[in-house]
């Protein structure tokens, strides 16, 4: 559906649009060994400022492990970087059309360039990002079309799913989902988009899972994950939260139309659902 969410103290992103107009962060959750994350450096009024693209061949060497601290594993670092990545793209800060450069991110991150690349590596294989040789990755800029394909993608596979699970879950089951809805409406309520698309991302998730079918799962949530990135020109406010509580709610009409077996409220619901995403 529409459009990670903060958690503990670490490194921080930027992110534009916030409630009350003050720019938000992003955070990476800290881990043992992990030097403190600085920020993107904030632009004039408020916003985020832009990360251009640098070579990489001048990076710094990356910082030795201070003795008596436990060193984190790369690939704990780099999933950490790659969420907090996932968030700022979704929250805007990494914008369509730039190119960000490995070790500049590293700097604000606390690490060396080594695990932003590998994390910008993951989103290159996911489409977010393309390589730019010798400067860094460039966010790919999407249009309305490709985000109208994905809504029809999404729709083929998930409707027909939702529509057979309608007939087989029973109501209790369905009960048992109430409070990841109800954890949309608050996540959207909080104006954030990065945490609402979390959220979203949990719900379908777990619809999808009652199916058994853990392929199905990893696909649809890969189209869901590349739906809700950020289209070509658009700002930090182009998705409100009103928006997103309004989305929300379609959660808990879907789960009430599940419960009653309304499967013709069902199909509306989801295909509205998708065609409203962007």
């Amino acid at each position: 559906m529409k459009q990670g969410a903060q958690g503990s103290a670490g490194a921080e992103v930027p992110r534009a649009g916030a409630p009350g107009g003050q720019g938000g962060q992003v955070r990476v959750p800290q881990q043992p060994g992990v030097a403190d994350a600085g920020r993107v450096r904030p632009g004039g009024g408020g916003a985020s400022e832009v990360v251009r693209g640098e070579h990489t061949h001048s990076e710094p060497a990356a910082p030795s492990a201070p003795r008596g601290r436990s060193v984190v594993q790369r690939s704990s670092v780099r999933g950490q970087i790659v969420d907090a990545l996932r968030a700022a793209l979704v929250a805007g800060d990494l914008r369509p059309g730039e190119v960000y450069s490995a070790p500049v991110l590293g700097e604000r991150f606390g690490v060396s360039a080594t695990p932003v690349r590998e994390a910008m590596q993951q989103l290159a294989i996911e489409g977010a990002v393309e390589v730019v040789p010798n400067r860094g990755f460039r966010v790919v800029e999407r249009g309305a079309r490709e985000l109208a394909e994905l809504a029809e993608v999404r729709a083929l596979i998930e409707v027909p799913v939702m529509v057979r699970l309608a007939r087989t879950v029973p109501a209790e089951r369905w009960a048992e989902l109430r409070p990841l809805a109800e954890a949309t409406v608050r996540a959207a309520s909080s104006g954030c988009r990065a945490t609402y698309a979390e959220s979203d991302r949990g719900f379908h998730r777990a619809v999808l899972s009652l199916s058994g079918n853990q392929q199905l799962v990893q696909i649809a949530e890969d189209l869901h994950r590349r739906a809700q990135w950020p289209l070509v020109g658009s700002g930090p406010g182009m998705r409100g939260r009103a928006d997103l509580v309004a989305d929300a709610h379609e959660h808990t009409a879907l789960l009430d139309a599940l419960i009653a077996r309304d499967l013709d409220v069902v199909r509306a619901l989801v295909g509205e659902h998708f065609a409203g995403a962007g």
